[in-house]
């Protein structure tokens, strides 16, 4: 009987260690950053993949400007490699922990031609019918590359089904993948308040310049759908740097919408806020207007615009210098877990 009950014991601890050494390997494929005693109650999930704008760069360093000075709750997700459990945007058909978004009041994206699975892209597809907020950067327009046999086919950024022409960028954010506008890699963007925006909630702090980033202007179809409102117009500069003057010409007769608000008719009635901006990478991201916009986003996609700082703190937590942005530019080799404390 004692023996019985020793071998009972020792498979309860192995059976324990199995299934611990399972969440912390589960865990260590994303990352978490808490609130401190600021903390708001408010989940954050950050959904990064691309392979060229290195949102595994800039949402860590998002998150913990969000956790640390203004008590979100914060976890990222990133595209990762199966085969070492390192961080792979190449690999574009698998991002680990999309259950969060179960449990998240907002889902902050920046994504590019992922080919996810039905399982992964379930939890998308509840999150968009659920009327809860989306913020969006860059290749998040058009953030979906799915085949026809894939369930969610209705999302893919070249979808042609009947109300959902150009996928979840065009008929959710308010565009998808057009084309560049500025010349990639030669001409900069400066961001200029569209007229009417001046005192909308995501810009305050924020004036004509503030927001600068060497990733060029995107192009869309105008006018943008629906309540589409634009608050930041891309002034195309004729170099790399925030001085340069902007390029005459029709690249800039219209200037170009970089950020906008709408919403998104969800299911039942529900009505969901969405920002988008189409400026941002590894080193637009080291642009302090650029960080403003994206915490006061944050903040008017959850409704709590009135809560919105005069100037809303957006140091960095951490070291941050930003990785240009190039097809295979991201570092190989990293694991989430080696995030926590920031890089």
């Amino acid at each position: 009987m004692l023996g019985l009950m020793r071998s009972t014991m020792r498979m309860v601890v192995v059976c324990g260690l199995a299934l611990f050494a399972r969440a912390a390997a589960a865990d260590d494929q994303w990352v978490a950053y808490e609130p401190g005693a600021n903390a708001n109650g408010k989940r954050v999930v950050l959904v990064s993949g691309d392979e060229e704008y290195r949102s595994e760069q800039v949402f860590p360093a998002l998150a913990r400007i969000l956790a640390t000075h203004h008590g979100f709750h914060c976890t990222v997700l990133f595209a990762i490699d199966p085969k070492d459990g390192a961080i792979n945007p190449n690999v574009t058909t698998n991002i680990p922990g999309l259950n969060h978004l179960d449990q998240a009041d907002l889902l902050v994206l920046f994504t590019r031609f992922r080919n996810l699975p039905d399982d992964q892209m379930a939890h998308f597809d509840r999150y968009f019918q659920s009327g809860k907020p989306i913020v969006a950067f860059r290749t998040a327009t058009h953030a979906f590359q799915l085949p026809a046999s894939s369930t969610y086919a209705k999302y893919s950024w070249n979808s042609k089904l009947d109300g959902w022409q150009g996928g979840f960028g065009r008929q959710i954010l308010g565009e998808t993948w057009v084309a560049h506008h500025g010349k990639h890699g030669k001409e900069s963007t400066r961001g200029v308040i569209a007229p009417g925006a001046e005192s909308h909630p995501i810009l305050k702090g924020i004036k004509s310049g503030d927001v600068w980033g060497p990733t060029d202007v995107y192009r869309v179809n105008l006018p943008l759908p629906g309540d589409s409102q634009p608050l930041l117009l891309g002034e195309v500069l004729t170099g790399m740097q925030p001085g340069d003057p902007a390029v005459s010409g029709p690249q800039n007769d219209p200037l170009m919408p970089i950020a906008w608000v709408k919403t998104f008719d969800a299911a039942e009635g529900k009505k969901a806020r969405i920002f988008t901006s189409t400026i941002a990478g590894g080193e637009d991201f080291e642009n302090e207007g650029l960080r403003r916009m994206s915490v006061n986003a944050c903040f008017w996609a959850l409704g709590l615009e009135e809560t919105i700082p005069a100037k809303s703190k957006v140091d960095f937590v951490g070291d941050y210098k930003g990785l240009k942005f190039r097809n295979n530019g991201f570092d190989p080799g990293i694991k989430p877990a080696s995030l926590k404390q920031g890089r």
